[in-house]
């Protein structure tokens, strides 16, 4: 078939969709979004029926996904790194449960936080779970994996985790598909009771995915993705991770002199790495995340050998690994072909003009500075998040998915007043409604400002899983009616937006005023389209 050039994330996708989709399950996260964006467009989409809608949160999508996996579908889930955090409970009991219809879980990294809260690295989560796990060098290298991998989870009879990092998610390549495969048919597992994780079921099951380790690592040894490729300067060792082999290879266009084991398949082979030991003076790790294999190596060989990488100080601890620090790495000159003109200078991301969130952040301000001068403003993550720059230097913290309201409700507990905690409706159904009830059931003193403006902007303008609920969620929470609070953030209304704001302030427990909006951005497209 004739190749075409894809994203990381394209070629992932469409690798699903040839190997037998049944569907995807995801909450858009950058940089894993696009994956999912291409599923709902492929014609072949609405043609099998493959079911494509976001989800409320990662934990919902990894539970759908196990579902799927329970009839005997193939089912791919997909979220950025910190979604794992979010997904966690149910991967982790999956690799125990195990799986029928083929399961994977797609990890998007964020190595130097270009949109993120941390750098987590997401193969701590398949080592913690005991799960095979994949990471590809290129885009074709991740089409292959996911378009076998059906396959070879049905085989192992775990779920896999697959984990690509920005620069590959976003990048394009040539990529040469393979013929498409058939949806699997309905079907059950021979054992009754192996999704039945009761404290007896458990137990055997995971004595049961230990004894399988072997025949993983195994797996892993004979893995066309891990591969050993000798050298004759044998002073080094190279152990090249994921898209760390692609920046090796850039600087040894025609070879390189140092012998290097390919990494794209964990758990790590233990007959090619003693291989490379037993040959080589001392080990290079090149990975981009954090320290995951140099760890393994440097507690795990026992052989005194000398090993190099991020915990050395030979890479840095933090930021992405790129083709410039492997060049220092290996000892080769670092020449730089194109520099930054001194004119140019970094532009942070602001809210776009027009924004409803700008307008709810003047009001919100503007009564809070001046007639509350102890108030605190707790935050989330969206675009609203952007509060926290001038001109508006509105929020006094952003931590993860849902905090804003529940640290709202902790120092309002601590004797704060105002209280203040901003949120979008996305962000508040992905997480948000939890802390709601907390709220709710403890009366807590605080007044919370769902900034609706009816998509997930952040990511695109993806569907937001509470357009026209958000009232009645927060109502059937316990929120009183006659303090949910509907506003539309317009400078005509200001003098109301703040009346409002200033009752809710003054009101002693849970109240919500939602500035509706829609967001700017998806009310030109739709213009636009027409």
């Amino acid at each position: 078939m004739s190749k075409q050039l894809l994203l990381g994330d394209e070629a992932i996708a469409q690798a699903a969709l040839d190997a037998g989709l049944s569907g995807v399950y995801a909450y858009p996260g950058t940089p894993s979004t696009e994956i999912t964006e291409y599923i709902q467009a492929a014609p072949i989409t609405a043609e099998r029926q493959i079911h494509s809608r976001w989800c409320t949160n990662e934990k919902t999508a990894m539970e759908a996904a196990l579902g799927m996996s329970f009839v005997g579908k193939r089912a791919l889930v997909c979220m950025k790194h910190v979604g794992m955090n979010v997904a966690a409970d149910c991967f982790v009991n999956s690799a125990v449960t195990g799986i029928k219809g083929g399961l994977i879980v797609v990890a998007a990294d964020d190595p130097s936080m270009h949109s993120s809260q941390n750098e987590q690295d997401s193969r701590f989560y398949g080592d913690f779970s005991l799960v095979p796990m994949y990471e590809p060098s290129s885009q074709q290298e991740a089409y292959d994996m996911v378009y076998h991998g059906f396959e070879f989870s049905e085989k192992t009879g775990e779920p896999l985790l697959l984990r690509i990092v920005t620069r590959l998610a976003h990048s394009r390549s040539g990529v040469e598909p393979k013929e498409q495969k058939p949806q699997n048919e309905l079907s059950f597992s021979d054992d009754p009771r192996q999704f039945i994780l009761l404290p007896g079921i458990a137990r055997k099951r995971y004595k049961a995915l230990l004894a399988r380790q072997e025949d993983f690592i195994k797996a892993s040894e004979e893995s066309p993705y891990n591969k050993y490729i000798d050298g004759p300067n044998k002073k080094m060792g190279i152990i090249a991770c994921g898209i760390g082999y692609n920046y090796l290879m850039e600087n040894f266009p025609d070879g390189c002199e140092y012998p290097v084991l390919k990494i794209g398949q964990y758990p790590l082979p233990k007959k090619q790495l003693l291989r490379l030991v037993e040959s080589c003076e001392e080990i290079l790790v090149l990975e981009d995340g954090q320290p995951f294999v140099e760890k393994q190596l440097k507690g795990y060989l026992g052989l005194g050998i000398n090993v190099k990488g991020r915990l050395d100080g030979t890479l840095s601890q933090d930021g992405e690994l790129n083709p410039d620090s492997v060049a220092r790495a290996v000892g080769k000159e670092n020449k730089s072909m194109f520099g930054v003109p001194a004119i140019v200078e970094m532009r942070p991301p602001a809210l776009c003009q027009g924004c409803g969130h700008r307008d709810m952040y003047t009001t919100l301000t503007e009564v809070l500075r001046e007639e509350y001068p102890t108030h605190k403003v707790f935050s989330d993550i969206g675009c609203y998040t952007l509060g926290s720059n001038a001109p508006f230097n509105a929020i006094d913290s952003c931590v993860d998915m849902g905090a804003s309201i529940t640290m709202a409700k902790g120092a309002a507990d601590g004797g704060l007043h105002p209280a203040v905690a901003v949120i979008g409706d996305s962000t508040f159904t992905h997480s948000g409604m939890t802390g709601l009830l907390d709220c709710v059931n403890a009366n807590a003193n605080v007044t919370i400002v769902i900034s609706d403006n009816e998509t997930t902007a952040m990511t695109g303008g993806q569907d937001s899983a509470g357009t026209g609920r958000i009232e009645a969620i927060c109502e059937g929470l316990g929120v009183s009616p006659s303090h949910i609070r509907v506003v539309v953030p317009l400078k005509k209304n200001y003098e109301e937006m703040k009346q409002v704001i200033r009752e809710e302030i003054e009101y002693r427990g849970v109240s919500v005023i939602i500035p509706r909006r829609e967001c700017i951005q998806t009310l030109s497209r739709k213009k636009r389209s027409k």
